[in-house]
């Protein structure tokens, strides 16, 4: 989730997409810990085995819209992952790693992600479950990513654009038939790479393909950052952020409008805006990944414009500072939200108050931790931060 270390190849329009999607993931988080009302179902998958409360009935507007606003944080993490491991790997290159230290580097990073997964997130996440589970997350989407870069980084970035999107165009296809509802596929490795599912000490939430598929279009971005910075080829970052956004949108658009194919069968119920909104992340769907991209995309548009008009970016901005401590971050946050609704009694039993209340508190709280962070892994950028 962090961009590269060195200052001189920060893009800040990248750090404040990120920070502000953190705002957003930690508003969904407190939702998680404390939030009566949640809804989370947003699959024909069954997750109800995970504690997700299916959706019944009428979606209610003030929760469906705090939910869906949190959707843009995956694939921004991920894209944005893939975007700043191109980046690093280009200021490695320079520096004269080679080929061997720099899947070394994507491995054991990758692996680190897959630990906190399993021993520190899950500790809080399986809580709903009353008892421990291994729940492979986002930290498990983007940890198994990067493992899987080491060898894909070697692919021509137009390659990696077309399976990327050929992937999002065929996976339902694939996913039905070899890992569908409600359960999911039987068979562990289809579910850790398809689909959504349970056993008895662990649980899938994001299947890695279509998750990977966001790093990919990420390092194709990020590779079009480097190659525009060394040699000036090449559409302008905001330019390009907006045709993709604009071309994703109308994408989600005339898929979600058809209300067919590319929806994983979370098909609208109505004319509804909420209806059209409510699509399928467990797993992604092809409705849900133009959307969100497209979303995130013309955001960044508007960021790199921003970046281009500013004299000052800002070095003490909140949104800056979570963007590049963003998985330190992450790995506090939720523990954090926990303790604190432990202590007031509010688990599981608040309303939307108590959820935003709960998500900008923690944001509150822990910047001054991510100030300190950031500062010490500047000092250090050869030791253990750069693995978090």
């Amino acid at each position: 989730m962090n961009a590269p270390s060195s200052a001189p190849e920060r893009l800040v329009a990248i750090d404040w997409m990120r920070g502000f999607v953190m705002v957003l993931m930690a508003i969904d988080h407190g939702s998680a810990v404390t939030n009566a009302g949640r809804l989370a179902h947003d699959s024909v998958w069954d997750l109800t085995t995970m504690g997700v409360r299916p959706t019944e009935g009428a979606l209610d507007a003030a929760q469906f819209f705090t939910r869906w606003i949190t959707h843009l944080c995956a694939p921004t993490f991920l894209f944005l992952s893939g975007t700043a491991l191109a980046l690093s790997t280009a200021r490695r290159e320079r520096m004269g790693a080679s080929p061997a230290s720099i899947d070394r580097h994507l491995v054991i990073r990758g692996a680190l992600l897959l630990v906190f997964e399993a021993a520190w997130m899950s500790l809080v996440m399986s809580a709903g479950m009353g008892r421990y589970a291994a729940i492979l997350q986002v930290l498990y989407a983007i940890g198994l990513s990067l493992i899987l870069m080491a060898p894909l980084r070697r692919l021509p970035s137009g390659a990696l654009v077309v399976l990327a999107l050929g992937w999002f165009v065929v996976g339902e296809v694939l996913t039905f038939a070899l890992a569908p509802p409600p359960a999911g596929g039987a068979v562990a490795p289809l579910s850790l790479l398809l689909s959504p599912t349970t056993w008895q000490y662990a649980a899938v939430l994001y299947p890695v393909t279509p998750w990977l598929a966001m790093m990919m279009l990420g390092w194709a971005f990020g590779r079009h950052l480097v190659r525009r910075r060394e040699t000036g080829e090449g559409m302008a970052p905001a330019t390009l952020c907006a045709l993709a956004g604009a071309g994703a949108l109308g994408v989600f658009t005339l898929v979600r409008g058809l209300n067919a194919y590319g929806n994983m069968q979370l098909l609208r119920r109505d004319g509804s805006l909420w209806e059209w909104l409510h699509v399928s992340k467990y797993p992604p769907s092809l409705s849900y990944a133009s959307l969100e991209l497209g979303v995130m995309a013309l955001c960044l548009a508007g960021l790199f414009l921003l970046q281009k008009r500013i004299a000052n970016v800002g070095h003490w901005n909140p949104l800056l500072v979570l963007g590049q401590t963003a998985l330190f971050f992450y790995l506090l946050h939720i523990h954090l939200i926990g303790l604190g609704a432990a202590l007031l009694g509010s688990i599981g039993g608040g309303a939307l108050l108590e959820t935003w209340v709960a998500g900008i508190a923690v944001v509150i709280a822990l910047y001054p931790a991510c100030l300190w962070y950031r500062r010490y892994k500047a000092e250090h950028p050869d030791g253990w931060p750069q693995y978090v």
